[in-house]
């Protein structure tokens, strides 16, 4: 067994103090990669995500063993003076700490990184927020929602006709978490070099910002506001989504003229990549009902698998709508590892998305389910923080773990 047995971060450890989502999809990925992730949950209460989850068979939530997965629960009230002391003592030994409270918490509490980089000079402290630690609405209560309206991918998605909508995730969430595991990941490169560690401070309206092309020179250069446009890609055609005749919804993404010629080849209407509406890709921009229009009725001409058997024969982009419900049965998905299935104790068999990107020489993976509140308190206080028997029973006694 080499030293990147669990993944290219074996042997890091992070002390991840966050709740809801966030910080804790920045520990997931971390974990994903090899780390060793301490959670630090509120005793009696846990992480809310604990409770969080549209289907809870046996009174469980479906969500938190995806975002706790390779994580180990430690119980430790941070608002009290012994479990601050706790958090120092762990936060000693480790190499990362995540937290996602409101800016200037840590700081109340006695743990702000001034304190913490005088045991451990070295440690990445990493901190999600909505707005980010600094300016003037730093200090603003915010959650995802409000991150993806500030950072404009709220007022962009959905129906021209509609009010803005919800992407269908917890997008800005995720995205924060996302860029926070990679700046840890930055920083801990330059720790490794000089021995300091430094903030890393993911807002999460500006994880949502970095996604949005160029939403904002086109406005502030040309004055132009991208509005709602459904399911097409305003003067991008054709990239829609089509209905076969069993329902099967479909998208053909063909806008490349080369592409094109080969989709009116596939539709057997080779006449369509010469025709001065649909010959070139600023003309399919401007005729762009018309054609959707054209190969909407070819498509419910066929069958979902038909139709895009003969789209894949002759190399044009398309793929179906997937739910959960094909991604479990999809053959690719099952090449790849895209799911895998791990052992809840309650619930059995737990099919959960795998780790991504893939490395191929240390490619991490997931040893476990999100844990039980509190499972591993007793082995980190032992073992991380160097407390003894004694000293553990006393903070059990005090509610401090």
């Amino acid at each position: 067994m080499n030293d990147y047995a669990r993944g290219p971060l074996s042997g890091l450890r992070v002390i991840e103090a966050g709740v809801l989502l966030a910080g804790p999809f920045c520990g997931q990925i971390l974990g994903d990669l090899g780390a060793d992730v301490i959670k630090v949950e509120e005793p009696g209460r846990g992480d809310p995500m604990r409770e969080w989850g549209r289907e809870r068979p046996y009174g469980k939530s479906l969500w938190f063993p995806v975002l706790g997965r390779n994580k180990r629960s430690v119980t430790l009230n941070l608002r009290v003076p012994d479990g601050q002391e706790v958090l120092r003592r762990l936060a000693a030994e480790a190499d990362v700490l995540v937290e996602n409270f409101r800016p200037g918490t840590l700081e109340r509490w006695g743990v702000g990184p001034d304190v913490l980089w005088e045991i451990n000079p070295r440690l990445v402290i990493v901190r999600v927020s909505a707005y980010g630690q600094s300016g003037p609405y730093a200090e603003r209560a915010g959650y995802g929602s409000i991150g993806e309206a500030m950072g404009g991918i709220r007022y962009t998605t959905g129906d021209p006709d509609s009010l803005p909508s919800r992407v269908g995730i917890s997008i800005g969430d995720s995205l924060a978490g996302t860029f926070a595991a990679v700046g840890a990941m930055g920083a801990l490169r330059v720790a490794e070099a000089t021995g300091r560690g430094q903030i890393v401070d993911s807002a999460i309206y500006e994880s949502v910002l970095a996604l949005m092309e160029s939403l904002v020179p086109e406005y502030a250069l040309g004055g132009y506001i991208r509005e709602r446009t459904g399911s097409i890609l305003p003067n991008i055609a054709p990239s829609n989504v089509y209905v076969a005749s069993d329902g099967g919804m479909v998208v053909i993404a063909a806008n490349q003229d080369t592409v094109f010629r080969r989709l009116a080849e596939a539709m057997a209407q080779p006449e369509l990549a010469v025709d001065p509406r649909f010959a070139g890709h600023t003309d399919r921009g401007r005729h762009q009902r018309e054609l959707d229009e054209l190969i909407a009725k070819w498509c419910a001409g066929y069958g979902g698998d038909e139709l895009l058997e003969l789209l894949h024969r002759h190399g044009v982009p398309a793929g179906r709508i997937y739910t959960a419900k094909e991604m479990l049965t999809d053959p690719h998905f099952a090449a790849r590892d895209a799911i895998v299935r791990l052992e809840h104790p309650d619930l059995g068999e737990f099919p959960m998305q795998n780790v991504v990107p893939k490395l191929t020489a240390t490619p991490g993976g997931i040893r476990g389910v999100g844990p039980e509140l509190g499972q591993h308190t007793d082995e980190v206080l032992r073992d991380v923080a160097g407390l003894d028997d004694d000293e553990i029973s006393r903070l059990r006694a005090a509610g401090v773990v």
